[in-house]
């Protein structure tokens, strides 16, 4: 199974950060991929369950399921339930962590997905790059409190 993973220091407090990652239906605020999100029904952003559906920058749609969300440990799961890319099983996972030296925050993002082998490479560098690397810079502009 293909795993992809990025990372960054986020020059913001955990607790923003955080705030800002758990909010299901908040991801266009800070992802340059997504042009508009939107969550099913009347649903709470942070119900396990609650689908999301985004509107990509470059007209797909993707749908999404947020399977776990833990404020405990900071860490929020979710899947695809349909979208252009040719995956399956596809389940990521984002968790934040303080970095009590410098009061910054260390946020995670990787997913575990499947798919014919033929694609193995391409969508590991798309999701580890266009979106998860993306994502993450555009989340630091937006937590960043100078």
């Amino acid at each position: 199974m293909p795993e992809a993973f990025a990372s960054a220091v986020i020059p913001a407090r955990v607790t923003t950060v955080w705030r800002v990652v758990r909010d299901f239906g908040g991801l266009a605020a800070w992802q340059p991929a997504v042009a508009d999100c939107v969550l099913a029904g009347a649903e709470a952003p942070d119900r396990v369950g609650c689908v999301r559906t985004l509107s990509m920058a470059d007209g797909e749609t993707v749908v999404e399921s947020l399977l776990a969300l833990d404020d405990r440990t900071r860490s929020l799961t979710y899947g695809i339930v349909s979208s252009p890319y040719p995956v399956r099983s596809y389940q990521a996972t984002m968790w934040v962590l303080p970095l009590t030296a410098t009061d910054e925050t260390f946020v995670g993002w990787s997913v575990n997905f499947d798919c014919d082998r033929a694609h193995t490479d391409e969508l590991t560098k798309t999701f580890r790059t266009d979106v998860f690397a993306a994502g993450l810079r555009g989340l630091a502009d937006h937590c960043h409190t100078p």
